[in-house]
């Protein structure tokens, strides 16, 4: 055999030797993944399968699915869902892009003050919105007279309701997509002498259209499927998630809800998948020559934009408001006297102050074990070597949870987790399964905040750590952590909150001895005691500020010991 010959043969390649480390890291990837199949993916199709079964659980095809479309009653839920997310949608979109724009393009003082008034919604539970409106419009409320010969209780009521919930939702994103832009196409329209009109719709749009078209999605999804506001305020409109509700609490024909169920999955997963097709679409409007925007005064647009940021900034802490004042009230409309006896909740129907004590105690589990592990996970995805397939699996079972709206997953719990031959049975009805389902149901967020952290950490870190022979671990709680410290902070105070506000992920998986706040306030509101669900939303809102203070301040005061490397 020649030299040439030998030449000729394909270069032998050697893959390297996985280090214990590397070997950990893709034990705890396993870890993750069979987490996400254990709180997801096994739900979900124990709930396809529940939906093809009869109640002796016999497997009946599609039997259940014809028999809903065919009953008026349930297939009309479905028009009202749409059209109530549709118009709900329009009006939030139409709402929140001004407010964006003029915080993000105008000069007008308050700024702060107005967003922080705008945010205030994502403190209140949804059933907020909706005891506020009855004290305002309903039969005996303060503002009765507005409605004409209309009524507060039915689409009108779930609208407004659901306008005030999403609104700072498809702010956020909007204040974002409006905080991008480039100040020398604006200079060239000037320079061209285009009108203000043109400029909006050649410059201002297409630079916004893919953060606009992603906050209809997901205020569309929102509206959908919330439960709160219509269950509250919705009177006999029915909408899908009410139905479920109605299905298995009323009439305990779990089937029925299933199908149900999977009938609501359809539009959000949809939404869900234009809205990360539309991402994926998205180029960098920002390049390294950009230069950024500084809006111009105008004194008469100022004016004009300050009078409209008040009046909406006045419109929500007015709603929020007369939920406070309706809970001090002793005896609406007789006897408007303040007092505290509304917040006596031991003697009321709903669970009492020990359902607020579970409140904190469930949110306080959520914050700390879901952050952690949504973190670390988010960690593994990211930084772990090699094993590219199961990571991919794995990212996509983390964006799984924004497509699956809090009751599905929640009667998806039932079916799993009820099971008498599931040995995970023993964790139903107790505070675990609260825990587990919520920090389930607000996964993909807390994953996406904890990969954009990761994705801004330069890699050599691990590879000059692994060179050295210094554990993984040391680095991730040396390096990463403190690095990473504001989003772990914003992770742990967005499940906190959420937690705190949830009623649909937790609607159906309460015992006696878990009630929950957000639960009490609506059993208080079935009850018929409509103050005392006002208090404890109040409560939950009061809580939810305080928290949100304390991480402000918190955020401050590590970011000056964690965050000092950042300034030159």
């Amino acid at each position: 055999m020649t030299d040439h010959t030998l030449s000729e043969r394909e270069p032998i390649i050697v893959k390297p030797k996985l280090s214990r480390d590397d070997w950990v890291m893709r034990a705890f990837i396993l870890g993750i993944g069979l987490w996400l199949v254990i709180t997801l993916l096994m739900p979900l199709y124990a709930m396809l399968s529940k939906s093809t079964q009869n109640k002796d659980g016999v497997f009946i095809g599609l039997a259940n699915y014809i028999d809903y479309f065919s009953t008026p009653a349930l297939f009309y839920s479905i028009n009202n869902s749409f059209f109530i997310a549709i118009v709900s949608t329009i009006i939030t979109i139409s709402l929140a892009s001004v407010f964006a724009f003029i915080l993000s393009r105008s000069t007008i003082p308050g700024k702060a003050l107005f967003k922080g008034a705008a945010l205030l919604p994502l403190l209140a539970p949804s059933l907020l919105p909706g005891i506020s409106f009855v004290y305002l419009f309903g039969r005996q409320g303060v503002l009765k007279g507005l409605m004409g010969d209309y009524s507060i209780y039915g689409p009108i009521g779930i609208i407004m309701g659901e306008v005030f919930y999403t609104f700072p939702h498809a702010l956020m994103i909007l204040i974002a997509a409006f905080s991008i832009a480039d100040a020398r196409l604006y200079e060239a329209a000037e320079a061209l002498r285009t009108s203000r009109v043109r400029t909006f719709f050649t410059v201002t749009l297409p630079g916004i259209k893919y953060g606009l078209i992603s906050a209809i999605f997901v205020v569309f999804t929102l509206v959908i499927t919330d439960f709160g506001i219509p269950k509250v305020i919705g009177g006999q409109y029915n909408v899908l998630a009410t139905d479920i509700y109605k299905q298995v609490i009323g009439q305990q024909n779990f089937e029925m809800g299933a199908v149900v169920s999977v009938v609501l999955l359809v539009p959000a997963i949809l939404a869900f998948m234009v809205d990360r097709f539309v991402q994926r679409k998205q180029v960098a409007m920002l390049t390294a020559r950009a230069v950024p925007y500084q809006p111009k005064p105008h004194s008469l647009l100022n004016k004009i934009f300050f009078l409209y940021c008040l009046t909406v900034s006045l419109m929500i802490i007015g709603i929020i408001g007369m939920a406070g004042y309706a809970s001090f009230v002793t005896f609406w409309p007789y006897n408007l006297e303040l007092s505290l006896n509304n917040y006596n909740f031991d003697v009321m129907d709903g669970g009492g102050w020990e359902s607020f004590y579970n409140s904190l105690k469930m949110a306080a589990y959520t914050a700390v074990f879901g952050t952690i592990i949504i973190f670390t996970g988010a960690y593994m995805v990211e930084k772990a070597k090699g094993a590219k397939v199961m990571r991919g699996v794995i990212q996509f079972l983390c964006m799984i949870p924004m497509a699956v709206p809090g009751m599905v997953l929640g009667l998806a719990y039932i079916f799993f987790f009820n099971h008498p031959d599931n040995p995970l049975e023993v964790i139903y009805g107790t505070m675990a399964i609260l825990v587990i389902v919520t920090i389930a149901h607000f996964y993909t967020v807390s994953h996406l905040t904890a990969m954009t952290a990761l994705k801004q950490m330069d890699p050599e870190f691990e590879t000059v750590s692994a060179s050295l022979k210094v554990p993984f671990f040391r680095t991730f709680i040396r390096v990463t952590i403190p690095v990473c410290m504001p989003a772990i902070l914003d992770i742990s105070i967005y499940l906190f909150v959420n937690a705190m506000t949830t009623v649909s992920a937790v609607i159906f998986l309460y015992s006696s001895d878990t009630t929950l706040a957000s639960i009490a306030a609506l059993n208080m509101d079935d009850a018929g005691d409509v103050a005392p669900a006002a208090a404890m939303c109040m409560v939950i809102v009061a809580t939810s500020a305080v928290v949100r203070i304390f991480h402000a301040l918190l955020t401050r005061g590590l970011a000056a010991r964690t965050q000092a490397w950042r300034k030159r």
